[in-house]
């Protein structure tokens, strides 16, 4: 795990060594162990290092071919890389190092972009061939790993995280007003955008090929719902355990100290116990447990713990989070707002105290359908089909408008769930999992910025995806949906940074891009049925979890925002939002935001999930806009 950034010098100087020295040192957390750069007439490259396998020099970075006509600087890890390495070894190739990244450039050598199809990683890497005079960046196919890229007039550069590019000088920090709309709806800027006008995310499953003439972005991989097997479900049991435990002792692999977060969730439980079956010594865990224990799984946790006789440790969150809330939302370069940000950070520095490499359950929710939403979607869709369109589309947005006269809870559910159901199946997904109702975000922007945006609407990345997505059916639409746009934009981003704040690198064995084909061709029935959610992954598992764990209802990395606005975070939350004049006020009515403030405080209503946003926002704004 590392960080890696650069440049072209086609068309503009951008200051030799010096530049690319300040490139690597902006992202200095992703790779503290060493450093290294890559300068010549057409390309400016540089690398951070996080050692994790061959610990020598042999593995240092950028890395050049045998020939010297191939240079690379590389972020992540290539699990299948002792097979790759067999096979051209066999073919007559020699390597100098242990290290996956000397594979890539082996296996490019050969096979050119077409090395793409056999990497099985998560990685985000650039390429420099001499001969060709081109620059080959590509991303892994699930987007674990990031990459950024700038262009304007010719001008080109690309980082790790958008805090490398602005390194640079000249950089332009313009907000792009669509994607403030696309945050506040999501909690995330979804790909391919950023913040920021002319930077932009590499989407997932993509290269692109930078040469003199500009660039080209290219398409690799994409995941296929369309062939659904029809083998017994005891087969696919079969088949899926074989594949995640050959996926977990893949990324058991290190030359550092390894363990695993620990949640208590099926999913992290599910890969602690495959990791005791795989390992000759105990496992370490890591737990974040809540003072608050609607929010607590840590007693959960620790049974999992017991039962496998791992090296166990926790932590709990207590009501200190102001404290240290500036600093964990610093390594966001772009303002994000998942509140399970917070436990993620503090299980992430825990567990970099005893280990250097973690493995992690990220991904089971969204191959699997784990996710408390996908019930409700399924409730509201079977609502839908007993209503004729006709009826859903005139009446139900007029009974939604009275019902939102009902106060309390009751009458805010019920407005909800009239609106989702007057609409399409899709749109529907997009506002039951949306941040802000579009009247939340009408009652509080500017009419300066409702002119602005014109008729534009966060829901055409839900609905686009949704229409691409090739299922035979609603559910694995949005399964699709959410891969695409939440696990990428959100699940994923979050561990990426929390974790490579504490220089901590993060693996998931659900997320093998093996098991995402697998459970893209599974039957729906066999991820939710009858009400249960990841119906066949809890069968793989039942012989590991105790049944009261892994039936229990999912809680999720939750935290208690509502009430960390009434107490802990009131003081600091009021200093940051509330004697300022730009930021979030560029957007919202100061008024407005004051009196939904007043609301939450009276316990009248409850708006954490916005304040949240806000907070995040205005925080980002302070340390990327308005500092400079």
């Amino acid at each position: 795990m590392c960080g890696i950034a650069g440049f072209s010098l086609f068309n503009h100087s951008e200051g030799g060594l010096p530049a690319l020295d300040a490139m690597h040192n902006a992202i200095y957390h992703r790779g503290p162990d060493a450093s290294g750069t890559y300068l010549d007439d057409s390309v400016g490259l540089c690398h951070r290092r996080l050692s994790i396998l061959d610990l020598s020099e042999a593995g240092s970075q950028p890395m050049f071919s045998q020939d010297n006509n191939l240079v690379i600087v590389f972020n992540g890890e290539i699990y299948n890389f002792l097979e790759l390495r067999e096979s051209l070894t066999a073919q007559g190739v020699t390597f100098k190092s242990h290290t996956d990244t000397e594979v890539i450039l082996a296996l490019y050598a050969r096979e050119g972009i077409k090395c793409l199809d056999k990497l099985n990683g998560m990685f985000a890497f650039a390429l420099w061939d001499k001969v060709k005079k081109q620059l080959f960046i590509a991303r892994d196919r699930l987007g674990k790993k990031p990459l950024y890229y700038y262009s304007q007039n010719g001008r080109f550069a690309f980082g790790s995280e958008i805090k490398a590019i602005l390194a640079l000088n000249d950089i332009p920090r313009k907000i792009r007003l669509d994607a403030v709309y696309d945050f506040f709806a999501y909690q995330y800027v979804p790909d391919p955008k950023s913040i920021f006008e002319h930077i932009h995310k590499l989407p997932p499953a993509h290269y692109m090929i930078v040469n003199e003439a500009g660039f080209s972005l290219h398409e690799y991989w994409d995941l296929s719902f369309k062939h659904t097997s029809h083998e017994s479900e005891t087969t696919h049991i079969q088949q899926l355990k074989a594949l995640l435990e050959k996926a977990t002792q893949q990324r058991m692999i290190s030359d550092v100290p390894l363990g695993a977060f620990l949640s208590g969730g099926v999913d992290s439980s599910g890969v602690v116990a495959m990791m005791a079956e795989a390992s000759n010594s105990p496992v370490k865990t890591c737990t974040i447990g809540f003072d608050d224990e609607k929010f607590n799984e840590a007693d959960f946790a620790r049974e999992i713990a017991k039962k496998y006789n791992t090296e166990h440790h926790e932590f709990t969150v207590s009501q200190n989070v102001a404290d240290r809330l500036e600093h964990i939302v610093s390594f966001f370069d772009e303002p994000f707002a998942d509140p399970s940000l917070v436990p993620t950070f503090f299980v992430s520095e825990l567990a970099r105290k005893v280990v250097t490499v973690a493995l992690a359950g990220d991904g089971g929710d969204e191959m699997f359908a784990g996710y408390e939403k996908y019930s409700i979607d399924h409730v509201e869709n079977q609502l839908r089909n007993k209503f004729p369109r006709i009826v859903r589309q005139r009446l139900f947005p007029r009974l939604s408008q009275m019902a939102g006269l009902i106060p309390g809870v009751l009458g805010k559910k019920a407005k909800s769930l009239l609106t989702t159901l007057s609409t399409t199946p899709a749109m529907g997904f997009y506002i039951t999992n949306s941040m802000i109702t579009d009247e939340m975000w009408s009652s509080l922007v500017t009419n300066e910025v409702k002119q602005q945006l014109q008729d534009y609407h966060p829901s055409h990345y839900t609905l686009d995806n949704y229409h691409k997505a090739d299922g035979p059916d609603h559910l694995s639409k949005i399964l699709y949906t959410d891969i695409k746009t939440y696990m990428t934009g959100g699940v994923l981003v979050k561990v990426d940074r929390m974790s490579m704040a504490n220089s901590l690198e993060v693996r998931a064995p659900i997320l093998d891009y093996h098991v995402a084909e697998f459970a893209a061709a599974l039957p729906s029935s066999q991820k939710f049925n009858k009400g249960t959610k990841k119906y066949l992954l809890k069968k793989v598992f039942e012989p590991y979890i105790p049944d009261a764990l892994l039936h229990r209802k999912k809680m999720g990395f939750s935290t208690p925002i509502d009430t960390w606005f009434r107490e802990d975070l009131k003081p600091y939350t009021e200093s940051v939002l509330f004697n300022v004049d730009d930021g979030i006020y560029h957007i919202f009515d100061q008024a407005k935001v004051n009196r939904i403030w007043a609301e939450h405080q009276d316990g009248t209503h409850q708006h954490g999930i916005v304040l949240w946003s806000m907070l995040m926002y205005q925080m980002w704004y302070n340390r990327y806009v308005k500092v400079v």
